[in-house]
């Protein structure tokens, strides 16, 4: 995989998989610019403050990559929130900030983004999905909601924009050892009465490789997507769950 001057924008890198797929992006050569509502414990050039909540500030920031670069070859809109709650204990106040992050931050990158890939002439472009486009579960409603609508999304933004060489692929992780993963699972605790550990536990028995995975592998398959070595992939949802989802 060549990432050697490319230019990509990941939003909520500071931490778990966006965090992961950064350091590899780097690794590789690649120019990584950090869109985060939290900013780094360090000083960092590329580093832009960044609610992607809010469409003012996505397009703000892709502005000001835009300017410094000149080009965006690669975008991983990674950025999202967790709640552990049924339909009846969403507060409208929790409704509004979950889908806003998650449905309308990816929404409003693709805005933002996918009119400079197609005056470049090609782009590749991953969206941070769930094995909740393939399945439900339970006190889930308003995540996996946004997860489903962000997968459909990928499906038509690829068609539209395939005759402009632009792909849009949607990694679908399971169950991976972050921090969102850790509050999910306080939550839960929290609401079972159940030990964190125990909680942890079954997590890993749940997997058919016995174990939940590594923000490092969710990131090497989002490079994977967004390198020209996936050059006839785009539509596509791509599970990476420890086989959680073929049961």
């Amino acid at each position: 995989m060549n990432f050697q001057n490319k230019v990509a924008i990941i939003t909520g890198a500071s931490t778990g998989i966006g965090k992961a797929t950064r350091e590899y992006l780097l690794q590789q050569g690649s120019i990584v610019y950090n869109l985060e509502i939290h900013a780094p414990v360090s000083d960092d050039p590329y580093f832009i403050p960044c609610d992607v909540a809010k469409k003012e500030d996505i397009y703000a920031a892709v502005d000001h990559v835009f300017a410094r670069e000149k080009k965006i070859d690669h975008l991983f809109a990674n950025a999202g929130v967790h709640l552990f709650a049924n339909l009846e204990e969403t507060s409208d106040e929790q409704f509004q900030r979950i889908t806003a992050t998650n449905i309308g931050g990816v929404f409003y990158c693709l805005k933002a983004i996918i009119p400079i890939m197609k005056k470049q002439g090609h782009g590749s472009i991953v969206i941070m999905g769930s094995d909740q486009a393939f399945i439900g579960k339970g006190s889930s409603a308003v995540y996996g909601l946004t997860k489903g609508a962000v997968s459909q999304l990928t499906k038509s933004t690829a068609i539209d924009y395939a005759p402009f060489n632009i792909r849009v692929n949607c990694i679908c992780p399971g169950t991976i050892d972050t921090p969102l993963l850790d509050r999910a699972v306080d939550q839960f605790s929290a609401k079972s009465g159940l030990a964190k550990d125990d909680v942890f536990k079954s997590l890993d028995t749940a997997q058919p490789l016995g174990r939940i995975g590594k923000p490092e592998e969710i990131a090497k398959t989002v490079a994977f997507l967004l390198s020209d070595d996936s050059s006839f992939t785009t539509g596509a949802l791509f599970a990476v769950d420890g086989g959680y989802v073929a049961q």
